[in-house]
C-alpha cells in the first residue's frame, strides 16, 4: 500500500523522483526503492513525505483507494467517507467513520446548508451558532 500511495501522490503532484528525493533529503535511488517496495523509509522520512503532500502519515502508509471510492488520498483534514443512498423521504445514513470523526451522536442537531454550484453540506448546530457568534463579534 505504501509504495502505491507514494507513486500515486508523486504523480498527482507532478513531481519527478529527483524533485521529491531532494525535498525529503534522500537520493533518487533511495526514493525509487521506496516506490518499488524494495525498502521502506524511517519514520522521519515518512513524516517528511506526508508533509510534502499535505497528508497524514497514517494515510501515506495505509490509505486504501477503495475506501475513498477510488479517489486518491485526500489532503490532511479532508475526508471521503463513501457513498450514501437517499431514501424515499430524503433520509440518509451518515457513515460510522464520519460520525466518529465529527463526534455526531444520536439526537444531535445538524443543519443542512447548500450552494447550487457546489452541493450540500451538514454542519453541527453548535458549530454554526459559534461561527455566527464570531462573525457578529467582528462587526
Amino acid at each position: 500500500m505504501f509504495a502505491e500511495n507514494l507513486v500515486a501522490l508523486r504523480k498527482v503532484h507532478a513531481m519527478s523522483q529527483e524533485e521529491l528525493a531532494e525535498r525529503i533529503g534522500v537520493s533518487r535511488q533511495t526514493l525509487s526503492k521506496y516506490e518499488t517496495g524494495e525498502s521502506l523509509p524511517d519514520i522521519e522520512k515518512c513524516k517528511a513525505l506526508a508533509d510534502v503532500f499535505g497528508i497524514t502519515v497514517d494515510d501515506l502508509i495505509s490509505y486504501e483507494k477503495s475506501a475513498g471510492m477510488g479517489l486518491g488520498i485526500p489532503p490532511r483534514g479532508k475526508h471521503v467517507f463513501g457513498l450514501v443512498k437517499v431514501g424515499e423521504k430524503g433520509q440518509i445514513v451518515i457513515p460510522a467513520k464520519a460520525r466518529t470523526v465529527f463526534h455526531i451522536k444520536p439526537g444531535d442537531n445538524l443543519i443542512v446548508i447548500g450552494d447550487e454550484s457546489q452541493g450540500i453540506a451538514l454542519i453541527r448546530e453548535e458549530n454554526l451558532l459559534e461561527l455566527l457568534h464570531l462573525a457578529g463579534s467582528r462587526d
